[in-house]
């Protein structure tokens, strides 16, 4: 499980100074978010969980009429998507919890998000809020990942860590695979209707450049779960999931690139407000 806590510490300034080889790592999928956003009307967007601030800088790039406002509720990350997007003048960014923050001005009328809204603590509050401030039949698209056992960077790694603690027993855990079941997600989705799912399958590059290997091992001591183990295992059980995890980034090693498949919902849904 990944919070707002996390996402305000040590997660957030991973993500911040990991946003190239973050950004690489769905590059086979932004794509085709980017098309889905593309057939929406809108002017008025706002990118929830926009992290170092890639999509916000290709949708206010697409759409040279429109205000585009990206909100993180990490600092680290907002400051780096500043810093990247110098120069777009209808684009800003925030650093706000997007679950509680109202935009000022007009109403948007898009939201977007690549794989930003599955770490909210109470999803149906924080979609009711959306929708609440948000233009009548406002539409929202975004991405996020289907089940775990699909995603093999995740599971493959998973099962090199030793047993661990049970999770807190929480409502609505917040992490990667919070919305992977169409039908929770859509009982999280408090105040939107025409909600629908579009499967996605592709490749997450881990790793690439003049030595994949070292740069899949590389990101991923900085980034998910296997860093979390090389941070807080004892010093036997990491040396035992460092080995591990060589092979297996080396067994995923193809065509000069360290690649594991991935899977995604493109969710696309409209505001059920008068």
């Amino acid at each position: 499980m990944t919070g707002a806590q996390e996402w305000q510490g040590r997660v957030g300034q991973n993500w911040a100074a990991e946003w190239e080889r973050t950004d690489r790592s769905f590059a086979a999928l932004t794509p085709h978010l980017l098309a889905a956003i593309a057939a929406e009307p809108g002017r008025r967007l706002i990118d929830i969980g926009c992290g170092a601030g890639e999509l916000s800088m290709a949708v206010a790039a697409a759409r040279a009429d429109a205000q585009v406002t990206g909100v993180d509720i990490s600092e680290q990350l907002v400051e780096a998507a500043r810093a990247r997007a110098a120069g777009l003048a209808n684009l800003s960014f925030t650093v706000a919890d997007a679950t509680s923050w109202r935009a000022e001005g007009a109403a948007p009328d898009l939201y977007v998000s690549r794989h930003g809204v599955m770490f909210f603590s109470d999803p149906p509050e924080a979609f009711a809020h959306l929708a609440g401030v948000a233009t009548p039949g406002a539409r929202m698209v975004f991405s996020c990942f289907r089940p775990a056992s699909e995603n093999l960077w995740a599971t493959e790694i998973a099962r090199l860590l030793p047993p661990g603690r049970p999770a807190p027993v929480m409502a609505f855990p917040p992490g990667p695979f919070a919305f992977a079941d169409p039908d929770h997600a859509r009982r999280c989705m408090k105040g939107w209707r025409d909600v629908t799912f579009q499967p996605l399958d592709f490749a997450y590059v881990a790793g690439s450049g003049t030595n994949p290997v070292a740069d899949a091992l590389s990101f991923f001591s900085r980034i998910g779960p296997a860093a979390a183990a090389i941070r807080t295992l004892p010093e036997k059980a990491r040396a035992a999931f460092e080995r591990g995890l060589l092979e297996l980034v080396q067994s995923r090693h193809v065509g000069g690139r360290v690649c594991f498949p991935a899977a995604a919902w493109l969710v696309s849904a409209t505001a059920d407000t008068l």
